[in-house]
């Protein structure tokens, strides 16, 4: 690596010590155009492999698995550039093919969480205005009623026939245009649609593994057990990965033994996931011994902080693999900074060195001027990997990205004398729900629904497994007797599995500003000083 110094202190500008990354230098590069140009070289190689089904997909198939999805979805359904479609799916080997075969035509993807309640699922498509849908039989009965043509992706192959004779397309696609919007929660409790282009996400993919390219790591096999429909396992992850030539192993949910088998029988290099993943490899060796993971070189872990004492666990399980740490948000396409552990000892609690590419400040929160190592601040990045806006959102793209380019992230950090980036807090009032984003605002305009609740907050409760669960302080109306109980029912009924709460207090008055914004901070406090 270059011996450069990652601050400036004449700018307050951190800066990465890894090469720079080389953009495609056609502005018609697309991501399709992208991830087979080498495609000779690996052409009979494992693309997608599915543990369940042990099918497997190699780059050539894929390629043509793609173009004849395109085709169909082009001739049968009419979309084109600049249309968007929605995949509402869990985890298959197929979601890739959907999300490749749209952005293969110039239209657009956006994805949603499978486990979506219908009310949720219908504030984003009332938002992205999809064109057309593709799913799942098992879940095909919640998108029935938003009058949207539906295609079924395990079952298209009467779709492509019908297709066949239809002449060949040949889009028009440039890096600028837009590949995916990726939706990410907010404080507001609405989700905002990430605008992400072609540019920005091969950009993401060269970052990612700009480490494995400069080090030149071989042919690698990588388990994902993340949601694809998340920017970690669609594109920081398998497009990354894929586009490299390295084969990825999807599984439809985490489960220990069935990944264990799957890191046996397919020779897994490399498990990048979140937190309660690696907890529960930690927890259990006794079972993970039962299984051969010799060939496991690498744990990476993003999407929430990991905690030291997890990590040595978790190394004791695995020995022969290097566990590492990763920051990222949807907005940058799932990166920022990552660990390299061929430079320095293991830096547990870092999230790593900036990726190639990025730039950095740490601004004071009240003189918002930048700040010299080892000091707390608001992180602040730019990079090419960055969102193009917030969709239908002029207001928060502004108060988001400022003038200058800097995506103001909301998160609290520093970095050390060495350039490793401390994620520490966050000024943003997310919850981390096992690495998916909980909106607080979004149960507390459920629970005043409420006919026995006055008023409501919601906060993050620290939980070993999941990272933070949600915890709702609720004040009663008068004369009522609501449980506990009942106002976890109440809203278990209306969210997503990973929203629901998990613990209630009663209180007499929730603390507010003259504003009337909820002081979150002080309920927080109230909390930390009982546990």
């Amino acid at each position: 690596m270059a011996d450069l110094s990652p601050y400036n202190p004449t700018t307050g500008i951190y800066t990465s010590t890894r090469p720079q990354i080389s953009l495609p230098q056609s502005p018609t590069t697309s991501i399709i155009d992208f991830l087979f140009r080498n495609l000779p070289a690996y052409s009979n190689r494992p693309a997608l492999i599915d543990p369940h089904s042990h099918q497997i997909i190699t780059f050539s198939q894929l390629k043509q698995k793609i173009s004849d999805l395109a085709h169909a979805l082009h001739h049968i359904h009419n979309i084109s550039t600049g249309d968007v479609v929605l995949i509402f799916s869990p985890n298959s080997i197929l979601f890739p093919v959907a999300f490749f075969a749209i952005a293969s035509i110039g239209a657009i993807a956006t994805t949603a969480n499978p486990v979506y309640t219908v009310n949720e699922l219908s504030h984003q498509i009332n938002d992205s205005k999809p064109k057309l849908i593709i799913t799942v039989d098992q879940i095909h009965s919640k998108v029935n009623g938003f009058n949207l043509p539906i295609v079924d992706l395990e079952n298209c192959s009467d779709l492509i026939e019908k297709s066949r004779r239809q002449d060949a397309i040949s889009p028009s696609v440039s890096q600028d245009d837009v590949a995916a919007i990726l939706y990410s929660s907010g404080t507001t409790g609405l989700s905002k649609g990430v605008v992400l282009t072609h540019r920005a996400i091969i950009a993401t993919a060269l970052m990612v593994t700009a480490d494995q390219e400069f080090y030149g790591d071989g042919r690698s096999v990588f388990l994902c057990v993340v949601p694809l429909f998340h920017i970690m396992g669609l594109i920081t992850f398998s497009y990354s990965q894929l586009q490299r030539g390295n084969a990825v192993v999807v599984m439809q949910r985490f489960e220990l033994e069935k990944a264990l088998i799957a890191m046996e029988k397919y020779r897994v290099t490399h498990l990048y996931t979140a937190p309660p993943v690696v907890v529960a490899m930690a927890k259990q060796p006794a079972v993970v011994r039962r299984y051969d993971t010799s060939s496991l070189k690498q744990i990476g872990s993003g999407a929430a902080p990991l905690g030291k004492d997890v990590m040595d666990e978790c190394s004791k399980v695995f020995p022969q693999a290097k566990i590492i740490q990763g920051y990222g948000m949807t907005e940058t396409g799932g990166i920022i900074s990552i660990e390299n552990t061929r430079v320095g000892s293991g830096r547990s609690g870092s999230s790593g060195a900036l990726c190639p590419g990025m730039e950095s400040k740490i601004i004071h929160i009240e003189t918002l001027k930048p700040l010299p190592p080892n000091q707390l601040g608001e992180i602040w990045i730019r990079g090419p990997n960055l969102m193009q806006r917030y969709f239908h959102n002029k207001e928060a793209t502004e108060q988001t990205i400022d003038k200058e380019g800097w995506l103001h992230t909301g998160d609290l950090g520093y970095f050390d004398d060495e350039g490793q980036i401390y994620v520490v807090d966050r000024l943003k009032e997310l919850i981390k729900y096992k690495g998916y984003q909980v909106a607080p605002a979004e149960l507390e305009g459920l629970l005043i629904t409420h006919p026995r609740i006055m008023d409501a907050a919601v906060i993050p409760y620290p939980d070993e497994e999941a990272g933070e669960i949600p915890m709702a302080y609720v004040v009663r109306k008068a004369g009522s007797s609501v449980t506990g109980e009942e106002v976890q029912s109440f809203i278990a009924k209306q969210v997503a599995p990973f929203k629901r709460i998990h613990k209630v207090a009663f209180i007499d008055i929730i603390p507010k500003a003259a504003s009337g914004k909820i002081l979150r901070r002080e309920l927080r406090q109230k909390l930390q000083s009982k546990l």
